[in-house]
């Protein structure tokens, strides 16, 4: 980047992709939109990390990708051809055509307006405008339904939005026939039921009020018949650290819990699943919509949630896990409601990647190439915690 850039550069003459990083979670997201694009010999993408209270674990996470990274004040006094970001903060100070897209399951985290009304957090002005403008060129929105929250709470961004789907749903409908890979990666014998505890971040979350739950399933369930798996939000590792969080979960990972290092993909541990108990996190609504089992734990989250997203449909229907009864019977049985939930996590199923890079491509002002590597599996898992 800079003046002088043409005389160190191999290639010249490409279109340049800013990819923004403010957490983990929103970096992951951001990764696969970059996925899209990146094999383009016409295309250069960088990575910056945007300031975020939540930043903790990004800039590892960026050295790890392996791509040319910008300090946040050189990048925001460089101009893009296009930049692709999963959270909002700054956005104003990019130089490009700004893509930003949901880094959950839609939009279902809920806000209090000026009127006491519980919002979605993410479709509102105080997110998307700056000076009465969009700040950015395109807000990326999985579901049909979101348009009309989007005219209710800032209408001024309508023209910006579009329908797009939900890549990291259909990257798990692509994942399901590695169910056996991932399952064998855990260890899991074939007999055996694999049973995955999942939190999001905060003290209204599993971990922040049921972190005793792991302890107790794995007391509880008979070790032929289950196995047990934990995944955490990146906002719990990075926000106390993965030793500390490690410290926490280290006689439960003795004793054989599936522990998934943040640097792994969640993906994996649900598609493996039989059982998931959880929050109303996005990782719990995604397991609800390819199919799993799903218990919810009574958590204050469950009032948190705004919108038609599909964490309220899971919350009215999903069947809650009783902690003052056993546990292990309440794994008796299989209650599916994926033809519920999974309508409201996409109006686009399986064109999520599709209709995104033919955005960017629009936006790059290119013509879009006319072979695609079709959207892959999740990685196998290969260095969850083990005692």
């Amino acid at each position: 980047m800079g003046i002088d850039a043409h005389q160190w550069v191999t290639r010249r003459g490409c279109r340049t992709v800013l990819a923004v990083a403010h957490t983990v979670t929103s970096c992951e997201r951001v990764l696969e939109a970059v996925e899209l694009l990146e094999n383009d010999h016409r295309v250069q993408v960088v990575f910056t990390q945007a300031p975020d209270v939540f930043g903790n674990g990004v800039e590892d996470l960026l050295r790890a990708v392996g791509g040319v990274v910008l300090p946040w004040e050189q990048a925001t006094r460089e101009r893009f051809d296009l930049a692709l970001a999963a959270a909002f903060g700054s956005l104003h100070r990019v130089h490009a055509p700004v893509v930003v897209m949901p880094h959950g399951a839609g939009y279902a985290k809920g806000h209090r307006s000026a009127t006491g009304e519980l919002r979605p957090y993410g479709l509102d002005t105080q997110r998307l405008l700056h000076n009465g403008k969009p700040t950015v060129s395109m807000v990326v929105l999985s579901h049909d339904n979101q348009l009309d929250l989007l005219r209710e709470q800032c209408p001024e961004a309508v023209d910006v939005a579009e329908v797009i789907g939900d890549l990291c749903y259909d990257r798990l409908v692509a994942s399901l026939p590695a169910r056996a890979a991932y399952r064998e990666a855990l260890d899991v014998a074939p007999e055996q039921e694999l049973v995955v505890v999942t939190s999001t971040w905060g003290a209204g979350s599993l971990f922040g009020t049921h972190l005793d739950l792991v302890p107790r399933l794995l007391d509880e369930l008979p070790a032929d018949r289950f196995q047990l798996a934990a995944l955490a939000h990146p906002g719990v590792w990075f926000g106390h650290g993965p030793r500390q969080v490690k410290a926490w979960l280290a006689d439960c990972v003795d004793a054989g819990l599936r522990l998934f290092a943040p640097e792994l993909d969640w993906r994996a541990a649900l598609v493996a699943a039989d059982h998931v108990i959880g929050d109303l996190g996005s990782t719990t609504a995604y397991a609800a919509a390819i199919g799993k089992s799903v218990l919810l734990v009574e958590t204050p989250l469950l009032s948190a949630i705004a919108g038609n997203a599909p964490h309220a449909r899971l919350r009215d229907l999903a069947p809650r896990l009783r902690t003052d009864l056993p546990l292990a019977e309440q794994l008796t049985g299989r209650f599916d409601i994926a033809g519920e939930v999974a309508p409201i996590v996409t109006s686009r199923p399986g064109r999520a990647a599709g209709n995104l890079r033919q955005s960017c491509y629009r936006l790059l002002g290119l013509a879009e190439p006319g072979a695609h590597r079709a959207l892959a599996a999740v990685s196998v898992p290969q260095n969850w915690c083990r005692s």
